[in-house]
Formats: C-alpha cells, sequence, structure tokens
C-alpha cells in the first residue's frame, strides 16, 4: 500500500539513536549512487563495442545484479526489508509486460533486482544522464519522448523476448489506493499480443513516496513486500484492458 507523510511523526521527540539511522540509511543510498556511477563508467566503453543483443542481455543483468547487492546490504542493515521472493517465478520468462503500483522512488529497483531481462521506459533526459544513461543505452531501455516510438520500441523488445515494467500511475501514487492509469501498457499488450501480469507493492511506509524528501528518514524499519496479481490476456479492446487491470488493482490492495 502507499503511504503519504503523515505530519504528527514530525512532532514525535527523536530517539538518541537517530543521527546513526540517518547517517546509515544516506550511506546505503551514496553507495547506490557510487555504484550506478562506477557501472555508468563501464557501460559507457562497452556500448560502441558489444554487439546490440549482447550489450542489451550483459546491461540488463548487470543493473539487476547491482539493484539486488543494494538490497542485500539493505536487509542487512535491518532498515530496509524486501520481500520480492513471488517474483522469481517470472525471471526467465519472456514477452510478458509487468505492470505495478508505484509507492516509492524504490519501486522500479524492486522489480528489476528480481526481473534480469525486463526493460524500464525512461524519460528522455534521464537516457542523457551522464550517471544513468550509459547503463540504460546499453541495457536499450525504453525512451519515452515519441509515444509511437515508445509503443514501437517497446513491441520489438518484447517479440525479442524481453520483459516490459511499466507503472501505469505515470508517477507515484498520491490518492489511495491508486491514480488513474495511463493506457500505454494496453497499447503495447495488445499491438505485440502478449500478456500483462500485475503486482502488487506494498509497504506502511511513506518512505520516498511523493513529497518525502530524500533526506528525510522515515520509522524503521522500512518494509516492502511484492505479491503477483492475475494475468491479463491481450484483448482487443485497449480500453477493456486498461479498465479490467485497473479495477484489478483497486480491488487488490490491501486496506491502510
Amino acid at each position: 500500500m502507499s503511504a503519504l507523510p503523515s505530519t504528527t511523526e514530525s512532532r514525535r521527540p527523536r530517539p538518541f539513536w537517530w543521527p546513526l539511522a540517518w547517517l546509515a540509511l544516506q550511506a546505503q543510498l551514496l553507495l547506490l549512487g557510487l555504484v550506478s556511477i562506477a557501472w555508468s563508467v563501464v557501460a559507457l566503453l562497452l556500448y560502441p563495442v558489444l554487439p546490440r543483443a549482447a550489450g542489451r542481455r550483459i546491461g540488463r543483468a548487470m543493473i539487476a545484479h547491482g539493484y539486488r547487492v543494494f538490497w542485500r546490504i539493505a536487509s542487512a542493515s535491518g532498515m530496509l526489508r524486501l520481500d520480492a521472493a513471488a517474483l522469481d517465478p517470472l525471471r526467465d520468462e519472456g514477452g510478458l509486460i509487468v505492470v505495478a503500483n508505484h509507492p516509492s522512488m524504490l519501486d522500479a529497483l524492486m522489480l528489476v533486482a528480481r526481473l534480469p531481462k525486463s526493460a524500464c521506459i525512461m524519460k528522455a533526459s534521464l537516457v542523457h544522464n551522464p550517471f544513468l544513461g550509459p547503463g540504460a543505452r546499453l541495457a536499450r531501455y525504453i525512451r519515452n519522448d515519441s509515444a509511437f516510438g515508445m509503443v514501437q520500441c517497446a513491441v520489438q523488445d518484447l517479440h525479442d523476448g524481453g520483459q516490459l515494467v511499466l507503472f501505469p500511475e505515470g508517477t507515484r501514487t498520491t490518492r489511495w489506493p491508486v491514480n488513474p492509469f495511463h493506457a500505454s501498457f494496453a497499447l503495447i499488450a495488445n499491438r505485440a499480443q502478449v500478456p500483462v501480469q500485475a503486482v502488487f507493492i506494498d509497504t506502511r511506509s511513506p518512505y520516498l513516496g511523493k513529497g518525502w524528501p530524500l533526506w528525510r528518514l522515515p520509522p524503521l524499519p522500512i518494509e516492502f513486500s511484492v505479491r503477483l496479481g492475475k494475468r491479463f490476456a491481450p484483448s482487443g479492446d485497449h480500453h477493456a484492458l486498461l479498465a479490467a487491470v485497473e479495477g484489478h488493482f483497486v480491488e487488490g490492495l490491501k486496506p491502510r
């Protein structure tokens, strides 16, 4: 479930260990950033020399591996806990769209860590970002600067055996249980004739939800769990598919 920042939480007196916990959480985020930068340097060198298929496979596998390492370190610290084992049966499945609700900035890290064949749709500005862009280009992540081009690239990637991770809300959740869904996943599913797998991300933590700053320490531990929902076959009517999937999320998300 998504949780919005609490006004009462900020009024509670801070425990004596608060500064150490804050430093530990920032250190973990800093480590994630440094690993991303290091991989970007390697990806920048590999991009012009690797064939497209090899670069795509290696790029996605390495991003997934880096995120798994981050979650192991975070779990060992006791500050962040993630239960995403439900995704493991999807790991080697090709031609699949995975759609999830979007309570936190960490959502993509949760899913991609367990799905090494998956691609994300990214803002064009992020693809050109010097810290994230080289790895995204090597992995052949999909740009959203052109709606037609985005759909065409996504369809081709799925036909090539890839997976697509999408957050149909378009931004982090701001209302319970989900924001209105965008239709892009349904259009892509119908064009590619691939199924849509619903994935629920449950959390009681407001951490890195909409309006939660990166530096603010939330109640600890920060816990996320992932579970599988229904799988939807592509249909001739993308509006009907959109309504069915959105209704499934409204009904399937756990109550507060």
